[in-house]
Formats: structure tokens, C-alpha cells, sequence
């Protein structure tokens, strides 16, 4: 089994960040399969464009656009490409980048796929700053990637106890139907629990309200098509699930503080 290094990815790198104990790596998949390998260092993998199967000894992720999977050190996998352009941004954390940090991550195991919009912006905005790369980037990567794992731990402890079935059954559907008019009692209907307990317990399991996660993932789905230059503005915000662009301007700027015109552009200069 292949053992990669710092800044070792099978591909094509694009460009490399090194700062104190991280590592960031803008990849191009060229490898049709990739067979069971494992890295010196936790990191993240974010795919920017295209798809890749990627699969551990317990799951297998069908990654798009905006999927975000954390592994541990020396977690072992493999990936899938199927035809086409893939491209996927990196982040490797050294061990005393942790410990310097004071960051705990034993809760942290093998491979997650973090599905909470909050994650994925934050790490498009991570990304950005790469883009951006001025000289307050390294300062505003350090700070929003602490503000990930911490909101990382947050969710770990938010969900370590019995999570009932409808929470992860409602993250698939909100997820997979972002583009819907759910309605509460549609919502409720279907996962066959009361509408107040629904209401009542999703800040618990989700850390915001109904309406502010469905924003959130709209947003994020949004920013998944950024990078695709033929889209324009208005048909990213109908294919993202908001009634016009107006309305998307608005949420867009609540979640990310700027308006979706200057945060793409600084993606693609």
C-alpha cells in the first residue's frame, strides 16, 4: 500500500500552499483509479469540479462539487474517476499544527463526510483566500480553518449521543432536494414525525433553524457552480433552488457578506 508525503497527491498539482504545519494542494485527478493508499497527515479533500468515487473500509462517497470528506492520518482508501475533468482542493494539517494550536481531534476518527453547509462554505472561503492570496491570506486561512474544526467538534458533540433516524433521513432530503418548496407539514409528513417536534428539535441536530439550513445548503449549492464559467449568475440562482436573483443576492450575502458577482469573480482571477 502507497504511503504519501506532505504535499503528495496523485495527479496533476496546480499550485501548492505551504504555511506553518499546512498544507494546501489545488489537484487536477488524472488516474482513472487510484488503488489503496494512505497519507502522512490528516487533511481534508474538497472537490471543486467534476466527480471521483472514493471508498474506505467502511463507506463509499460519490463526490460532486462541494463534497468535503476528512480523513485522519494513515486512514487508508481509494478513489474512482469517471470521464471527464476533476479537480479537488487539499488541505494537510501536521500533527504539530494540533498541538501547538491546542486542538483536540481525538473525537475525529477514520473518514467523515461533512455534509453541514457551514462546513463547505467555510472551506470555499478558505479556497478563496487562496485565490485572493494577498498578504492577509495566511492569517485568514489559519483563522477560518480553525473556526472549521471547531465547528467540526461542535457537530461531533451536537450528534455524539443516539441520533434518531430522522435526522440523518432529513439531511439526505434537504440535501438531495435543496431546490424544493418543502413545506413543514410536507416535511413532517414524510419523516412521520409531528411538525412541533421537528421544529422543536432540529436547531439540536443541526445547530440553526429549518429555514436558515435550507438557505445555507441553497448557498451552497450555489458555490458549487461558480467555477463552471458557461453559468451565468441568474441561471446558477434557479438551478440552486431560489426564486430569482434577487433573492439569491440577498441570501448570498447574509451567509458570505459579499454579493455573488465579487466572491466569483475572486474565485476565477
Amino acid at each position: 500500500m502507497e504511503y504519501l508525503r506532505t504535499g503528495q497527491f496523485f495527479g496533476q498539482t496546480n499550485q501548492i500552499i505551504q504555511l506553518e504545519g499546512i498544507t494546501l494542494t489545488d489537484t487536477e485527478y488524472t488516474h482513472d483509479k487510484v488503488d489503496w493508499h494512505y497519507h502522512e497527515n490528516a487533511y481534508f479533500t474538497f472537490i471543486l469540479e467534476g466527480r471521483v468515487l472514493e471508498g474506505n473500509k467502511k463507506e463509499i462517497y460519490n463526490c460532486t462539487p462541494g463534497s468535503l470528506l476528512f480523513h485522519n492520518w494513515q486512514e487508508s482508501h481509494y478513489n474512482i474517476k469517471p470521464r471527464g475533468f476533476t479537480r479537488g482542493f487539499h488541505i494537510e494539517l501536521e500533527h504539530n499544527w494540533f498541538y501547538a494550536l491546542d486542538i483536540d481531534m481525538s473525537k475525529l476518527q477514520g473518514s467523515i463526510n461533512l455534509k453541514h453547509p457551514d462546513l463547505r462554505i467555510l472551506m470555499y472561503n478558505i479556497f478563496r483566500e487562496t485565490r485572493i492570496n494577498d498578504n492577509t491570506s495566511t492569517l485568514s486561512i489559519q483563522a477560518l480553518l480553525t473556526a472549521l474544526l471547531d465547528r467540526m467538534a461542535a457537530t461531533e458533540d451536537s450528534t455524539s449521543g443516539k441520533i434518531p433516524l430522522w435526522v440523518s433521513a432529513l439531511r439526505d432530503m434537504l440535501h438531495d432536494t435543496a431546490t424544493d418548496n418543502w413545506s413543514l407539514k410536507a416535511l413532517s409528513a414524510t419523516l412521520g414525525i409531528h411538525p412541533v417536534h421537528l421544529s422543536r428539535d432540529f436547531k439540536k441536530y443541526f445547530g440553526c433553524t429549518l429555514g436558515e439550513y435550507i438557505r445555507k445548503v441553497k448557498v451552497q449549492q450555489s458555490l458549487s457552480l461558480f467555477l463552471n464559467k458557461e453559468l451565468s449568475l441568474t441561471h446558477i440562482a434557479l438551478a440552486s433552488g431560489f426564486a430569482d436573483q434577487s433573492h439569491f443576492i440577498r441570501c448570498f450575502k447574509a451567509v458570505n457578506g459579499y454579493k455573488p458577482s465579487h466572491y466569483r469573480n475572486s474565485l476565477l482571477d
